[in-house]
């Protein structure tokens, strides 16, 4: 209905309606409209948009910024910590190896100490025997020589308790034992010698 109304009019004023001519005002308006949108887009919404866009984008680049410097921290700790261990290996190796080599040095001065103690023990053995030998000598050639005094007082006859006269038959008497002694060990030598040949 609007539409005959619109055909009537245009038939009044006869112009002829041409559809693929378009009207100027409308041409106008429509391309004031599109002025005002393209400003207002230009002017408020564009901008929003690469604030927005710049801000997610910094945000992002940001985030990778952080995660890489975190990342490099974590690969320079765990350096750190391998480094640390590492160290802490070698240092208990090195104090294991000390340990060895003090306990090696103990025992080898407790066995020098044990060793020196032990040849001043026998030297001190050997010297204390021999002090016992010389003292048991000492002993046996007085009591041999009391004993050789009266048996030989007997022998005689007559008492030998002369001090001067007893001490020479001692002394002869022993000189005579330790020839006899002497002759044995020789003759006892050369019979091992003989044995051996």
């Amino acid at each position: 209905m609007i539409r005959s109304e619109l055909i009537l009019a245009a038939a009044e004023e006869g112009h002829s309606a041409n559809p693929l001519i378009p009207n100027w005002w409308e041409v106008l308006v429509t391309a004031v409209g599109f002025a005002v949108l393209m400003f207002l887009v230009i002017k408020y919404i564009a901008p929003a948009l690469e604030k927005a866009y710049q801000d997610r984008y910094a945000a992002i680049e940001g985030g990778l910024e952080k995660a890489e410097k975190a990342q490099a921290e974590a690969n320079a700790l765990k350096a750190d910590y391998e480094q640390q261990q590492q160290e802490g290996y070698a240092e208990a190796n090195r104090i294991r190896e000390e340990a060895r080599a003090e306990g090696a040095q103990i025992l080898a001065d407790a066995r020098q100490k044990a060793s020196s103690e032990a040849a001043r023990i026998v030297e001190q053995a050997h010297a204390q025997i021999a002090a016992e030998r010389v003292q048991a000598e000492a002993s046996l050639r007085n009591d041999v020589g009391a004993l050789a005094t009266t048996l030989a007082g007997r022998i005689v006859g007559e008492s030998l308790e002369d001090d001067a006269r007893s001490q020479r038959v001692v002394d002869r008497f022993l000189e005579d034992l330790d020839r006899s002694e002497a002759v044995g060990h020789g003759f006892h030598g050369s019979t091992a010698a003989g044995a051996a040949e």
